[in-house]
C-alpha cells in the first residue's frame, strides 16, 4: 500500500461533464488538480439532451469552441406530443437573454471530447481509480484509491470534489444519501436507428410525448443525427406489473406500442443496441458541501430527466462551487451552505416546481392550452432552456404560485 504524497489542492472525483467544467477552472487559476474516474472513456451514458444554458459554463471553461465544431446534432428546443395534440418552444424565443441554441450529443464521444481536451489543457486526468475511503485531516482530507489491478494509495488534498454522478462516491461513502420524495420510478431507453421519413418530426427538438391516457408515464425522442435517436420511457414502477414484458426491452417496445402516435413515427425503427434499465434515479442528501467536500451535479441530487435539467445543474454546480472554492483555498472565510448550496439550491428548486407539475398534470395543461400569451410561453421557455436561476423571470422569482395560477387558467372545464 503506497503512502500519501505531497498533498495536491483539489482532487475531483470524476471526469464526466461537472468534474471536468470544474477542474480545467481551478487549473486555469493555477490550482494542483488531480481528477480520477473509475470507467475509462468513451463509454455510454444517458442525458443526452443539452440545454443553451450549458454554452454559459463551457464557454467560461473554453470548451466551447471545440464543442461548436465537434459536428453534433443542433438542438434550439422541445417539442410535446399527447395524442394528436402537438407543441413546442423554440429557445431562442425566451425571457431571460444568453444563448438560445445548445446541442444533442451521444455522451460516449461528449464526455470523451471534453476530458481529452482538459488533459491537452494540462489538466491531470487518470482512468480506471475507484475512491473506496475518505477521511479528513487537520489541512483537508485523504481519500484511499484502489487501481483496476487492486493496487491501493492514498491521496492527500486540501479539498475534494465529487462529481462521480449516479456513481455518488460520497454520500455512499458518508452516509449522506436521504430519500427522496418522489416517486420510484424506472427509465427503460436506448439508442435506435429510427427510420423516420416524417417531414412532421422537428430534429432541431427533442421530442416528448405523453402517454394516452396514463399522463405520468412519459416518453422521449432525442435525434443525435440524421438516422439515430436516443429513445427511452419513464414509469411509474408500481405500473410495470400491469405490463406483460419482462426484460427491458420487451417492456420498452410494449409501452411505445401504447401510444399510437410515437409507434408510428417508430414504426420503420431497427433496434441494435441492448436497451438499459434504470430504476429509482432520484436522489437526494443531508448537505452539498462542508469545508472538506463539495457534491457536484447527480452526486448530490438528481431530480427527473424530463426537463434535461441534469447537464445543466452539474455544469453551474461545477461554476458555483469552484468560485467558492477558490476563496476558501485563498484564505476567505467561507459559508458552504450560503455561497454554494442555498444558490445552487434556488435554480434545482424551481426545475422541482416544473417537474412536479408535470407529473401533476398541471403543467401538460398549460403547454397544450391554445390559447397561450407569447409573453408567458417566453417565461416558461427560459425556464426550459436552463435559466432557472434568473430571478427577474416570474416563473423562478415565485414558480409555484405562477405554475398554479396559469394551471388553474388553462386546464379543461372536465378536469
Amino acid at each position: 500500500m503506497a503512502e500519501p504524497n505531497e498533498p495536491l489542492d483539489v482532487v475531483v472525483i470524476g471526469a464526466g461533464p461537472a468534474g471536468v467544467v470544474a477542474a480545467t477552472l481551478l487549473q486555469q487559476q493555477g490550482y494542483q488538480v488531480r481528477v480520477l474516474e473509475r470507467q475509462h472513456f468513451p463509454r455510454f451514458s444517458i442525458g443526452e439532451s443539452l440545454l443553451p444554458q450549458c454554452m454559459v459554463y463551457l464557454e467560461e471553461a473554453g470548451f466551447l469552441n471545440v464543442v461548436n465544431s465537434a459536428g453534433f446534432r443542433f438542438k434550439n428546443g422541445a417539442a410535446f406530443g399527447w395524442g394528436d395534440r402537438y407543441t413546442w418552444f423554440n429557445f431562442e424565443e425566451k425571457f431571460t437573454p444568453g444563448p438560445g441554441t445548445t446541442f444533442q450529443v451521444e455522451r460516449a464521444q461528449f464526455d470523451k471530447l471534453l476530458a481529452d481536451e482538459a488533459a491537452a489543457r494540462g489538466v491531470d486526468i487518470r482512468f480506471g481509480q475507484s475512491i473506496t475511503g475518505f477521511t479528513e485531516t487537520d489541512t483537508g482530507s485523504r481519500l484511499t484509491v484502489t487501481a483496476e489491478d487492486e493496487s491501493i494509495s492514498h491521496l492527500d488534498c486540501r479539498y475534494v470534489l465529487d462529481a462521480s454522478g449516479f456513481g455518488r462516491v460520497l454520500p455512499r461513502l458518508l452516509e449522506l444519501e436521504t430519500p427522496s420524495d418522489f416517486p420510484v420510478r424506472q427509465a427503460f431507453f436506448t439508442h435506435v436507428l429510427d427510420g423516420i421519413t416524417s417531414e412532421a418530426f422537428d430534429r432541431d427538438k427533442i421530442l416528448v410525448t405523453v402517454h394516452p391516457t396514463e399522463r405520468d408515464i412519459w416518453y422521449w425522442l432525442i435525434p443525435l443525427s440524421d438516422s439515430k435517436c436516443s429513445c427511452g420511457v419513464i414509469v411509474d414502477e408500481a405500473k410495470l406489473a400491469r405490463r406483460r414484458g419482462e426484460t427491458p426491452a420487451q417492456l420498452l417496445r410494449e409501452l411505445i406500442a401504447e401510444a399510437p402516435v410515437l409507434a408510428d413515427l417508430l414504426s420503420n425503427a431497427q433496434w441494435p443496441m441492448p436497451v438499459n434499465k434504470l430504476s429509482g434515479y432520484s436522489r437526494s442528501v443531508k448537505h452539498l458541501a462542508t469545508e472538506r467536500y463539495a457534491l457536484l451535479g447527480n452526486a448530490g441530487e438528481f431530480l427527473d430527466p424530463i426537463f434535461s435539467s441534469g447537464i445543466t445543474i452539474a455544469m453551474r454546480s461545477a461554476s458555483t462551487a469552484v468560485a467558492t472554492l477558490v476563496r476558501q483555498l485563498e484564505g476567505e472565510p467561507v459559508d458552504w451552505y450560503r455561497d454554494y448550496e442555498q444558490p445552487l439550491r434556488e435554480g434545482v428548486d424551481t426545475f422541482r416546481v416544473f417537474v412536479e407539475a408535470w407529473y401533476e398534470g398541471l403543467f401538460q395543461d398549460i403547454i397544450f392550452f391554445p390559447g397561450q400569451v407569447p409573453s408567458v410561453r417566453d417565461m416558461i421557455s427560459s425556464v426550459l432552456a436552463g435559466y432557472a436561476w434568473d430571478k427577474t423571470n416570474p416563473f423562478v422569482a415565485d414558480p409555484i404560485r405562477r405554475m398554479n395560477a396559469l394551471a388553474q387558467f388553462c386546464r379543461p372545464e372536465e378536469a
